[in-house]
């Protein structure tokens, strides 16, 4: 075998072996994203679940402030013409 071929086989031989470590560290980051993306697919599912009692007291919570709302409106309509007349 001449000196060329046993270059051309070392040379090969390296970037089959440097592929492979890119492919096993490729490999190792994304086990570590599928587990981190598990952990928060968790945690929202978490937060999901404990913000399910809040629903309703938002609904009542919302229902006030637009009864709050049209009182403030209601109250301005009144003071309009008291403030014109004041000018």
């Amino acid at each position: 075998m001449s000196t060329a071929a046993v270059a051309a086989i070392v040379v090969t031989g390296v970037l089959i072996a440097a592929l492979a470590f890119y492919l096993l560290w490729v490999l190792v980051i994304l086990r570590h994203l599928v587990d981190t993306l598990g952990k928060v697919t968790f945690g929202v599912g978490a937060i999901a679940h404990r913000l399910t009692p809040v629903a309703p007291v938002i609904e009542d919570i919302n229902t006030d402030l637009e009864k709050v709302a049209g009182a403030i409106e209601g109250l301005a309509d009144q003071i309009a013409p008291v403030r014109e007349a004041a000018s």
